[in-house]
């Protein structure tokens, strides 16, 4: 009589293992964008609450049902074309973490430009008043306000949602210098504040701009987007009222698109604006740009 051969063993690539499913999903999000792996990954660290080293440690381990269906349900919400960092709440800009939520735009790296020329005109021994209009996330309050820590910061913003998230901002890195202020634009200070510096990535894209169906964007508040026919009117609402918040010495800088810097040259110069400067980012298009305090003219 023979010996019974045992059981095959099963095949681990078609089991749940972290491998597997690692494998599986992102051969499905490969279809729609270049960073599938990554994105896999952030998502099934997230599904398993535990961080992108326990993936890399642990290829084997099977996962729990539970956790099966939260990965496939995150997976299915990044194929519908969900941001990454809506799905896990966070991005990352300036080497720190900021908690990102649809009530505000995801940081971009080309804002870190913005961030270099604000450090640079305000020493870090310094005092100073500066103002982030449209902060958002708070990415840039936050993270001007950690780098020089002798300044006073004012972020405002209009939408309630965005200031929760930006005041949740500060208070995980730390930073007590910044005072958050509810309203649309300069109508959220007093009118006799002024300021050193005046900081703002404002909405420049324009009402019809295609680009605004595609992508992340798509899932982006359309209020911190949209700038008007040309997406020229928050820069002309801030060139205007600037003038009469700024200090003597003060600077205006601005981010705004790849294309507008000579649209928002013509418009700084229209309201008495000097030192008018353009600063490139690292694909060399304009991107900052920053001008001396206007005059009434």
């Amino acid at each position: 009589m023979s010996t019974p051969r045992p059981a095959p063993k099963p095949d681990k690539s078609d089991s749940a293992t972290i491998a597997a499913v690692l494998r599986s999903a992102a051969a499905r999000l490969s279809e729609l964008n270049d960073t599938a792996r990554l994105d896999t990954e952030i998502l099934l660290a997230l599904a398993l609450n535990r961080d992108r080293s326990h993936l890399r440690a642990w290829p084997e381990r099977e996962l729990l049902p539970e956790e099966q269906e939260r990965f496939r349900d995150l997976i299915e919400q990044r194929r519908s074309g969900t941001p990454i960092a809506y799905l896990s709440g966070e991005k990352e800009f300036w080497s720190r973490a900021f908690k990102v939520r649809p009530d505000v735009l995801i940081p971009r790296p080309e804002t870190e430009l913005l961030i270099e020329l604000a450090l640079a005109f305000i020493p870090a021994t310094q005092m100073a008043d500066i103002l982030d209009l449209g902060t958002g996330s708070g990415a840039i309050a936050v993270t001007v306000a950690a780098e020089r820590p002798l300044a006073r910061i004012t972020a405002t913003d209009l939408s309630t949602g965005a200031l929760e998230v930006a005041q949740e901002n500060a208070g995980l890195h730390g930073v007590r210098n910044i005072r958050f202020q509810l309203g649309d634009w300069f109508n959220a200070v007093q009118d006799d504040e002024r300021f050193d510096l005046i900081v703002s990535n404002p909405p420049y894209v324009a009402d019809d701009d295609p680009h605004l169906s595609q992508g992340d964007v798509r899932f982006e508040p359309a209020l911190a987007l949209k700038g008007g026919i040309h997406g020229l009117d928050a820069f002309r609402i801030i060139a205007r009222e600037a003038r009469d918040y700024l200090k003597p010495h003060g600077r205006l800088m601005l981010e705004h698109g790849f294309d507008q810097a000579k649209s928002l040259a013509d418009l700084l110069t229209e309201f008495g604006y000097t030192d008018i400067s353009h600063h490139l980012d690292l694909q060399g298009y304009a991107r900052v740009t920053t001008a001396r305090s206007g005059k009434r003219v």
